[in-house]
């Protein structure tokens, strides 16, 4: 009988502790963004929703106020981006979907496709391979929905280094590439 009492005080206890260290509320700031989900310390901090004036919105988790973990967001222009955030913008793992049909799957650093990726396009083209700032930068592959390709050194998006470029009759040219043109061996 001791112990049941024991057990149940330390359970209220708990149950009192945890409901003074994280609320659920919502809060509509001074910028109009309201926000429903978990505070902790007087900030957004856990799993919630935040809704901005413009009718963008977050869906997933915060820290400090900012989105930071997993979470979901959508623009009033039809940018969708589901991954990783760290201090409020898309940084790791995440797909972001544009309006025009081109989707990015990969690694995003302060917002932006940076380090290895996929972006597909809606015409049926691919690129894979390393980004910079959100172009194709780097080692990698597109590939055009006509049949040709490129396998080589990319600088601000386009061919730029050594590398093969196959056209959609199988034709190759094998060599240095300057601003996305064939310059020779």
């Amino acid at each position: 009988m001791v112990k049941r009492i024991l057990v149940a005080v330390l359970m209220s206890m708990s149950i009192l502790y945890l409901t003074a260290y994280a609320e659920q509320m919502t809060f509509t700031g001074p910028d109009g963004v309201k926000y429903t989900g978990e505070f902790k310390n007087g900030m957004p901090n856990g799993p919630g929703t935040a809704v901005r004036p413009d009718g963008g919105t977050y869906v997933g988790d915060f820290k400090d106020g900012k989105p930071n973990g997993k979470g979901t967001t959508t623009s009033p222009n039809g940018v969708k981006y589901t991954g990783e955030f760290k201090d409020g913008r898309p940084n790791g793992q995440g797909t972001a979907m544009l309006p025009d049909g081109i989707k990015y799957t990969g690694e995003f650093k302060d917002g932006k496709p940076n380090g290895p990726g996929t972006m597909l396009y809606p015409d049926g083209g691919k690129y894979t391979g390393e980004f910079k700032d959100g172009k194709p930068n780097g080692k990698g592959t597109s590939a055009s929905a006509d049949g040709g390709s490129y396998t080589g050194e990319f600088k601000d998006g386009k061919p730029d280094g050594q590398g093969t470029a196959t056209g959609p009759n199988g034709k190759q040219q094998t060599g240095r590439f300057e601003g996305g043109k064939y310059v020779g061996h």
